[in-house]
């Protein structure tokens, strides 16, 4: 591997997120996740226009790509979601939402959740629909965040898909 993930956290320690808005803080996890994709090999093209739910495509050969829609939160963010409407209510094997996990004086962290992993939903992935009586939302589908369900997140480590992406590619 041509760096390393306990140097660069290394430089976190002393590192504070609160000055910047909340703008910034996406523009940040765009970037780190398209980062560690491109330091793993993976050709990443950006989405020059986010009208469909997808920021950036991971390319892996001339006929298949992932589309990755990445949201990224602070520490102490209970809750994010993607509307269905963006993603055209519909979940598919080469979808994924990119969560980053932003922290001071720590190195964000990067969830891969495929999309269809809101086929089932739990504690931790939400699909909600409101459709009660006075109830204005769009439909969508949502991470609850909390100590409790980082049990759950967990499973979605970059580093845990980053195989799965591979073999994808040769699928």
């Amino acid at each position: 591997m041509i760096f390393s993930a306990p140097l660069m956290e290394q430089n976190f320690k002393n590192f504070s997120y609160d000055h910047l808005s909340h703008l910034q803080i996406g523009q940040i996890g765009e970037y780190w996740v398209k980062i560690w994709l491109t330091l793993l090999g993976f050709d990443v093209f950006y989405n020059d226009v986010d009208d469909k739910g997808i920021d950036f495509i991971i390319r892996l050969d001339d006929n298949k790509h992932i589309d990755i829609q990445v949201k990224t939160v602070r520490e102490n963010t209970g809750y994010t979601f993607v509307t269905k409407e963006s993603w055209n209510n519909k979940l598919r094997d080469n979808l994924y939402l990119a969560l980053v996990l932003i922290a001071n004086n720590k190195m964000p962290q990067i969830f891969f959740i495929p999309s269809i992993a809101w086929n089932t939903p739990n504690d931790l992935l939400r699909d909600r629909d409101y459709q009660k009586e006075g109830q204005t939302s769009k439909p969508e589908w949502g991470i609850n965040i909390s100590k409790k369900n980082m049990k759950f997140l967990k499973q979605y480590d970059i580093s845990n898909f980053i195989e799965k992406i591979k073999a994808y590619r040769y699928a």
